[in-house]
Parts: structure tokens; sequence; C-alpha cells
């Protein structure tokens, strides 16, 4: 948004006296509501008065939307619509593979893990899927209107939470920019061993913990991150390095 704001003042700044006071006028007099916002008003003010060309609109456009291409990740406020809705819808179109568990396929199954995957020789890999949103953990604004670019260098805190290691084989974590998604995946094992993994998440909750990613903490999950096209490679992966710790 900063940027869009820069490049819109470049064109508000040509306006004349006049023109300046009665666009600063009446935007202070508009009521908006989405998708009529200031900005929509300011671009099709500057285009009626022939400061930018179409094609300058075209282009601001175009920057915008790569630069936000997730934005809409961080409209939908509700923690269990985010967690359980999107990131597993997510994680199941772009990897199908994956399987929602029953009691057909694990007659153990009771809730604790979102997707397994069943390997040549029938053995079933228990998955558990995170996800977080990149913030700016300073801010008390909507979350669209804190969402942080990857390349921001504001402070940000995503928290995984309610991580149960004894539930599951492997946990994929699916970490949120505005701007591009990340993925890391871990086994149990990984989890239960590293530094920042903060066991006994709630008083009583045994077995659960939680872990922060931070922006001074996340170069020490590189080896865990993953390309999008190797995710259930790497699922694989974690499993059997897991297998062989044991």
């Amino acid at each position: 948004m900063k940027i869009l704001k820069a490049q819109l003042k470049k064109f508000t700044d040509s306006l004349s006296v006049y023109e300046k006071k009665q666009l600063e006028k009446r935007l202070d007099s508009l009521v908006f509501e989405y998708p009529f916002n200031e900005y929509e008003y300011v671009i099709s003010t500057l285009l009626g008065l022939k400061k930018i060309k179409f094609d300058d609109y075209l282009k601001m456009r175009g920057e915008y939307i790569k630069r936000n291409k997730f934005l809409y990740v961080f409209q939908n406020s509700a923690p269990r619509g985010f967690g359980e809705q999107w990131a597993q819808g997510y994680l199941k179109e772009i990897v199908p593979d994956l399987i929602k568990p029953t009691k057909k396929i694990d007659k153990t199954y009771s809730g604790e893990y979102d997707f397994l995957y069943q390997l040549p020789n029938k053995k079933i890999i228990k998955i558990e899927v995170k996800a977080s949103r990149a913030v700016n953990s300073d801010s008390r604004e909507p979350l669209y209107i804190k969402a942080l670019s990857w390349g921001s260098k504001e402070p940000f805190d995503m928290n995984f939470q309610q991580i149960k290691p004894k539930c599951c084989d492997v946990f994929v974590w699916i970490g949120v920019w505005r701007d591009l998604i990340k993925y890391w995946i871990l086994n149990s094992n990984d989890i239960e061993n590293n530094k920042y993994y903060s066991k006994g998440q709630h008083r009583g909750n045994i077995g659960e913990g939680q872990l922060h990613l931070k922006y001074d903490n996340i170069k020490n999950f590189s080896e865990y991150e993953v390309s999008q096209k190797n995710i259930l490679k790497k699922i694989i992966d974690a499993y059997d390095r897991q297998c062989l710790d044991e």
C-alpha cells in the first residue's frame, strides 16, 4: 500500500492548487465502501482530469496485484476459517495425492491429524498442517492492512500453535506473505528437538506446544524449507528420516 500511495502522490502533485483542494475536500466528505475506496476515487479523478493515461493505470494495477497476490488470504479473520478451511484446502489442491483420513484407512484415527499418505508398502504417513500469516506484530490494524510482503523489515511473529508431535509423523507448515507463500516440512522429532519449540502451550495440555517463527529466527529453519512442487517428496523424506532415527 505504501508503494501505491507514493505512486499516486507523484500524480496528485501535478494537480493545480484548486484541483488538489477539490480532491482533498471530496475525499474528506465521501463515504467509502469496498470496492469503492479512496484509491479508486483518486485514480478515477486523475483519469478524468487527464493527469494519468490509461496505460499508467494498467501499469500501477499490474504491479499492485503482483505485490499483493495473496492478500485475499488475510481477509479471512477467523482463525479456524484460515487454518482449517483455507490451509487444508489449499494444500490438498496443490498436493492432490494427500488423503483425508478415515477409520476405514486408519482404524485408530480420531481427528488428531489432517491428512495421510499411503506408501507402496501400505505404511501410512500421518500429516498435520499448520499455517500462519506474516503481519506487522506492532500494528493493531486489520489483518489485510498490516499484512507484510516477504521483503519487509517490519517485525512479525508467526505462531504455529497446538503442535502435538506424538499425534502425527510429519508437519507441513504454510507461511503466507502478501506476495508469496513459503512451505516448511518437519517430522515430529525435528519439532521436539528444536530449541524454539515451547512445550505446554496451555496448562494441563500434555504433549502440546507451540513454536514462534519470527524475523530474527526464520533463517534457522531454512533446512526445512521446500518448494511447492517438492512437498510430497519432502514429506516422504521427512518420514523416512524419522524412521531411521527411531
